[in-house]
């Protein structure tokens, strides 16, 4: 339980929490630790205090962090972690291809938007924001400023 109005940070506590969580479960090298998302919705915090928190953990060499993929516990250098095949921008943005060609995503109509899509696949907006790169690069994808990304028109899509 945090303490809003005691003289520890709330990050700082977050850390201890997550700490304990990792030794007293003695969760084994390359076991993924809860997201910045994850803390975010567990704790009520700002996704800066969650990102304080991991990074707290992160410099004591608890934890380590794979850009699209998580945190995991254990120095990065053991290799226990099998690597993903596919980085998760990349699978984020094959799964909204097949919803394209399935018909689910119409053209002209708007995919689902960035927070949307670090909400379903539990990822950074960094990593959202990758993927729609990704289908906006490939001609799946265009975006109106101020309004969002829409579904290409048909006779627009890649022959891949």
């Amino acid at each position: 339980m945090l303490d809003h109005d005691g003289d520890t940070h709330l990050y700082l506590q977050i850390a201890e929490i997550i700490r304990l969580r990792i030794t007293e479960a003695n969760l084994p090298s390359g076991h993924v630790v809860p997201s910045e998302t994850d803390i975010q919705n567990e704790f009520g915090v700002a996704r800066t205090t969650a990102r304080r928190a991991v990074q707290i953990l992160r410099d004591e060499g608890l934890v380590y962090t794979v850009q699209g993929e998580g945190t995991f516990v254990g120095p990065p250098d053991e290799g226990i972690r099998q690597p993903r095949r596919t980085p998760m921008y990349q699978q984020i943005a094959d799964d909204v291809v097949e919803r394209i060609r399935s018909g689910d995503l119409r053209p002209r109509r708007p995919i689902p938007s960035e927070a949307t899509l670090m909400q379903q696949y539990d990822v950074a907006r960094e990593t959202a924001r990758r993927a729609v790169g990704v289908l906006r690069e490939r001609g799946w994808i265009y975006t109106v400023p101020q309004r969002g990304s829409y579904v290409s028109p048909e006779e627009k899509w890649p022959q891949e």
